[in-house]
């Protein structure tokens, strides 16, 4: 018996999500995050037919942020919320920020909570980002020229390409398939057809990473909403339920370099909680700033077997149409990588395919979908992992 295994699962009941919104991405901005925050905010609170008056709840993620926190984006939105969070974790805060949001409202800490995420990037925003990113980053990898995540995770590729033996073609199905489903989505930022050929063929960037492999760094911002089910009805919003969800951090630091995630030492419990098994899942969203950390995640969320994923891709169909839908919007690598926004963008995808207003990107028959998270990257592995499983609600 795991340790998980041996916890009083405590469900979501009563806590759904709505008015998923996603403003369009920018390749530069010279607007603030502030200013991006509150476009997705306003975006989010217009779906909802709300008033930000309205809302008792607020967390934010950035990146961007600085110097200021969810305390001053307060008094900047004029908002006045009983109940206030400020999430740091990247590309896991989204589902971190879910599960939060929906423990407040179901203890009554808030009846309405806006989860929101945004930043902006000038032309020199991404570098001063990554100089201040961590210790490590400022310590031990960017004085040595080591500064951003583009040769982080072509170590991480590397080493999983020896270990499994995958190629960059399998890389490529990743890549290129998202590539299909961004331009469904007219919020994308990258608007141009790709093919595997193109992908094999594209420049170098840190061996093995090529230009395709890397994600694409942009201003944009995303929110949704956490209100409880009789909330929603009576204002008559489609929600989605939380059947389940999970953090983990630093998990397996034992291990010489990171081929495992967070997701293993829970994905049993989540899918406990869910009621529900992998091969029921409709759709995934999967953290992908880079493809080996999609290919991880199918693996550790329970799709195939450690080492099999390459496999799995070269098996399936990723695409909005096909047999395994995966990143439906674009994901961060063909819509952009709207900083912490990263971390919204599978979430805020998911919710909208569940609850049928994904538009040109829904796939057919959505009614249960996983979003996973991952973020700060530390030289050798990144150190947050979340998942969510949800489901649309009653009609």
């Amino acid at each position: 018996m795991t340790r998980a295994s041996k916890r009083i699962r405590q469900s979501y009941d009563g806590a759904v999500l709505v008015a998923p919104f996603s403003t369009p991405y920018q390749r530069y901005s010279i607007d603030t995050a502030h200013w991006w925050i509150a476009k997705a905010l306003r975006g989010s609170l217009d779906a909802a037919g709300l008033k930000p008056t309205e809302i008792d709840g607020f967390t934010v993620s950035s990146f961007t942020l600085f110097p200021d926190t969810a305390v001053g984006l307060t008094q900047h939105l004029g908002l006045c919320p009983r109940w206030l969070d400020h999430i740091p974790m990247g590309g896991a805060s989204g589902v971190v920020a879910m599960r939060r949001a929906a423990r407040a409202v179901q203890t009554g800490d808030a009846d309405i909570v806006a989860c929101v995420s945004g930043d902006t990037n000038h032309i020199d925003s991404f570098r001063q980002m990554l100089s201040s990113f961590s210790r490590f980053a400022s310590d031990a990898s960017y004085p040595y020229g080591y500064g951003g995540p583009n040769a982080n995770f072509a170590l991480l590729t590397d080493r999983y390409m020896q270990e499994y033996g995958a190629t960059r073609e399998d890389f490529g199905r990743i890549c290129v398939a998202q590539r299909d489903n961004a331009l469904k989505n007219p919020n994308a930022v990258m608007k141009k057809p790709l093919s595997l050929d193109d992908y094999m063929n594209a420049r170098p960037i840190s061996d093995p990473i090529a230009l395709f492999d890397c994600v694409m760094p942009c201003a944009g911002s995303e929110a949704f909403l956490v209100m409880s089910e009789e909330e929603a009805v009576k204002r008559n919003l489609p929600f989605a339920r939380i059947s389940g969800a999970i953090e983990r951090h630093n998990a397996h630091p034992e291990d010489p370099i990171q081929l495992r995630g967070g997701w293993t030492m829970d994905i049993d419990e989540l899918y406990d909680t869910a009621q529900c098994t992998p091969d029921q899942i409709d759709l995934l969203q999967t953290y992908d700033d880079y493809p080996v950390i999609s290919i991880m995640q199918i693996e550790d969320l329970g799709f195939c077997p450690k080492g099999d994923a390459a496999q799995f891709v070269r098996d399936h169909d990723l695409t909005i149409e096909g047999d395994f839908p995966h990143n439906t919007s674009g994901g961060q690598l063909s819509a952009g990588q709207a900083g912490a926004a990263g971390g919204f963008i599978g979430l805020v995808e998911a919710i909208r395919q569940v609850t049928g207003k994904a538009g040109p990107t829904q796939v057919k028959d959505a009614k249960r979908a996983m979003a996973s998270g991952f973020g700060m990257i530390n030289y050798d592995r990144g150190v947050c992992s979340a998942a969510a499983i949800i489901q649309a609600g009653d009609p």
